[in-house]
């Protein structure tokens, strides 16, 4: 697979979880490589790996004990891959960039930024830091490029931001800054070539997958999102709990003497699709389920419940409705869900076409409805190459293939 442009290597590294890409930056954006590394931290970590052609190869079992090993075994792999000698800039996927709106070059002085900052995102930031660190350690003169997940947001109204608690919270840096901004700028993006005017309109952008969330948009620009100042706020999720009465703080502090660190990770690796059925995280799962299974129903029913909120909320925020947009693997793969989400908002101009929903199509809505319902397959890896190279001018990035 030696490639004669440079390429640009992709890392979205997350808290059990690293996936990883090569991108030839030629005349288009053309994948090469990619793959992942699963249930870091715990047992049955694998490797898988999918080639230029898409295939994927079986799953290597992985003797790993922690993220740290991971990670070194990742770039030992890596180096030994034909296709690294092209490497000439390193792409990370950065949850949380507090007032950042573009993608930067990672120096020093960002570096020990980031890690100030990891109290605001301790899930995350700290295994992105290392992957960084790791690499400048390895491969020093190669530029790495930081592409934040909330840059999409900071143009949100101030009244999007606030926080109802005490001011003095605000001049921490104590407000909401919404995430999956990297796959909502790919959404656009990949509206604007079938519909350009659409993405000029009031949009409301839905990433559903593991961690899931909403973005109204107009005018191209992100006027309001689900998830707060973590990604644990907003719509249900598969472990998350979404948006929660603060007051069970408090309670289950006195009821049960839970703490601080005992709640933070119920309320993100406990709770949910998981919490509510008792059996899976997996919409997949629950689906099969749910006609036996009261408790599956149940999560199903809240999940599709709680997202249809949010689509009037922002419809409401946005003065109407012009273009709804579901992406995510729930999102692009449920037809019964989208289906069960758009359900009664009819009077927003939401209707699907049953036979299209059903395949999965692009265009999913209905001749008669008045709201476009499109599903588009987000690709976050590939919004990374794309920032990295129009950062760096490499190819032509403008023009980009998975394959």
């Amino acid at each position: 697979m030696k490639s004669p442009a440079p390429c640009v290597l992709t890392i979205n590294g997350g808290s059990s979880s690293i996936r990883f890409a090569v991108y030839e930056a030629g005349e288009i954006l053309r994948r090469l490589l990619a793959g992942k590394i699963d249930r870091v931290g715990v047992t049955g970590t694998n490797l898988v790996v999918t080639g230029p052609a898409g295939k994927s190869e079986a799953p290597r079992r992985l003797a790993v004990a922690d993220h740290r090993a991971a990670v070194g075994f990742l770039l030992e792999w890596l180096e030994a891959q034909p296709v690294f000698a092209s490497v000439q800039a390193v792409g990370h996927r950065v949850v949380h960039g507090m007032k950042h709106s573009e993608p930067e070059r990672v120096t020093p002085r960002l570096l020990a930024e980031l890690r100030r900052i990891t109290p605001y995102d301790p899930e995350h930031l700290p295994h992105e830091i290392k992957l960084i660190e790791a690499i400048s350690q390895r491969h020093p003169d190669l530029p790495q490029i930081a592409c934040f997940d909330t840059a999409f947001h900071r143009a949100m109204p101030r009244v999007a931001k606030l926080l109802p608690i005490p001011r003095r919270y605000a001049a921490k840096g104590v407000e909401r800054y919404g995430f999956h901004g990297l796959s909502f700028t790919y959404l656009m993006e990949e509206l604007r070539r079938p519909d350009p005017a659409a993405a000029k309109g009031r949009v409301i952008l839905a990433h559903l997958g593991n961690g899931a969330s909403l973005a109204a948009v107009r005018d191209g620009k992100s006027i309001d999102t689900s998830m707060g100042f973590t990604p644990t706020a907003g719509l249900v999720m598969s472990t998350r709990t979404g948006d929660l009465d603060p007051g069970l703080v408090c309670f289950l502090a006195r009821t049960e003497r839970m703490t601080a660190a005992r709640f933070q990770h119920m309320v993100n690796h406990e709770s949910g699709l998981l919490g509510i059925s008792g059996t899976s995280s997996d919409v997949r799962d629950l689906l099969a389920r749910e006609a036996r299974d009261a408790r599956a129903a149940d999560a199903i029913a809240l999940f599709c419940y709680q997202a249809k909120k949010w689509v009037g909320s922002f419809a409401a925020v946005l003065g109407g409705l012009e273009t709804l947009v579901f992406a995510g693997g729930i999102g692009e793969n449920a037809p019964s869900v989208r289906a069960r989400i758009c359900e009664g908002l009819g009077f927003l101009g939401v209707e699907l076409d049953r036979k299209r929903n059903a395949k999965s199509a692009a265009l999913i809505s209905s001749k008669a409805g008045r709201v476009k319902v499109r599903v588009i397959r987000t690709d976050e890896e590939l919004m990374i190459a794309r920032s990295v190279a129009r950062l760096l001018r490499l190819g032509t990035p403008e023009r980009s293939s998975r394959q």
